[in-house]
């Protein structure tokens, strides 16, 4: 039996939904906007400002799911409303917000601009396994793969973990670089001043930004924060057709073409405007000897593209193109504890 994660399609709306109704804590935290949850993800699925992940146990022919996770890129706005005094349980409220037309989330143009030039803040609606999982390491494991891929090659300003209903989920998200927000002091803090039983009752945020995770010795959320600015500038149904490419499910132009619903002369066409672009701005990503057009080299090519991608995920990020160049270089920092 083998774990992985997909992105939410539509026809996993409402069982994922369920997934959170069903929870006895998180659940009832919803009250009657529960209901308001398949219709709030649907409006935004598929947007830029939406990542999810659903959790799949295969064993077999047998598919089961086995949690889910939901991410959202928020405006600065909405984050200085949820960690001012009194903090609120976030997840209600974006369901109440989106479904009635005041969405926090960051529409598409947003998006590219923000990832662009001031950086992203995440919010992580909600991302938990079935009672059938919960107590399974390896599923942890696979949330943890899913979070980092599906943020790694923004632009993050800061990052704002799910609101945890338990003092192991807590410890959990803190092991991984989350430091506790005291509304109070407006701040981020390293301890408690109060029981963690009594935190995690409350609502309460754990998070952490960019500036105080340069100033201290690295997390592995915080490697989400090391970013270099894109230079190939794919169109954004180039990116679509890479990403289809190397998540391996569609490996041929024919699968390319049913997965992404366009013709195959349609995705022959894409590759060749990605190789273009390529030999343009980094010529090095694909050797002299590969840009010959043989149907050998071409696997050739292909595969080096996808190998530099793997490395380089910010070339597959929502990105303003009237700004491509004009970013500022966001070096990694690292400086002793105390300096």
């Amino acid at each position: 039996m083998a774990l992985r994660y997909r992105p939410m399609q539509p026809k996993d709306v409402r069982e994922c939904a369920g997934i959170i109704a069903a929870h006895p804590v998180i659940g009832a935290r919803y009250g009657r906007m529960v209901e308001a949850l398949p219709s709030a993800w649907l409006r935004l699925l598929g947007s830029e400002s939406m990542i999810t992940a659903v959790y799949e146990e295969v064993d077999g022919a047998t598919v089961r799911t086995c949690g889910v996770g939901v991410g959202l890129f928020v405006r600065d706005e909405f984050i200085s409303e949820l960690k001012s005094a009194p903090l609120f349980w976030f997840g209600p409220e974006l369901a109440k917000r989106i479904t009635a037309g005041n969405s926090p989330a960051l529409s598409d143009r947003e998006t590219h601009e923000a990832n662009s030039c001031r950086g992203l803040n995440v919010v992580v609606w909600e991302a938990i396994p079935t009672p059938a999982f919960a107590k399974r390491p390896d599923v942890y494991h696979v949330m943890v793969e899913a979070y980092r891929q599906g943020y790694r090659g923004f632009l993050l300003k800061e990052m704002i973990t799910a609101q945890v209903e338990s003092v192991q989920r807590l410890q959990w998200s803190v092991d991984a670089g989350g430091l506790f927000w005291n509304p109070v002091k407006s701040r981020y803090v390293k301890s408690l001043r109060i029981h963690a039983e009594k935190f995690v009752r409350e609502p309460h945020i754990v998070g952490i930004t960019r500036e105080l995770e340069f100033n201290r010795l690295g997390s592995w959320i915080g490697s989400l924060f090391d970013y270099q600015p894109p230079e190939l500038g794919f169109s954004r149904s180039e990116q679509r057709l890479l990403q289809a490419a190397l998540a391996g499910e569609s490996e041929t132009d024919q699968e390319l073409s049913e997965t992404l619903g366009v013709s195959v002369p349609t995705i022959k066409k894409m590759w060749r405007s990605a190789y273009c672009r390529v030999t343009d701005r980094r010529p090095e990503v694909i050797p002299d000897r590969e840009r010959a057009k043989t149907a050998e080299r071409g696997k050739e090519k292909r595969r080096h593209l996808l190998a530099y991608l793997r490395a380089h995920p910010e070339e597959l990020r929502p990105v303003s193109h009237r700004r491509l160049g004009q970013q500022p270089r966001v070096a990694r920092r690292v400086h002793r504890a105390g300096d």
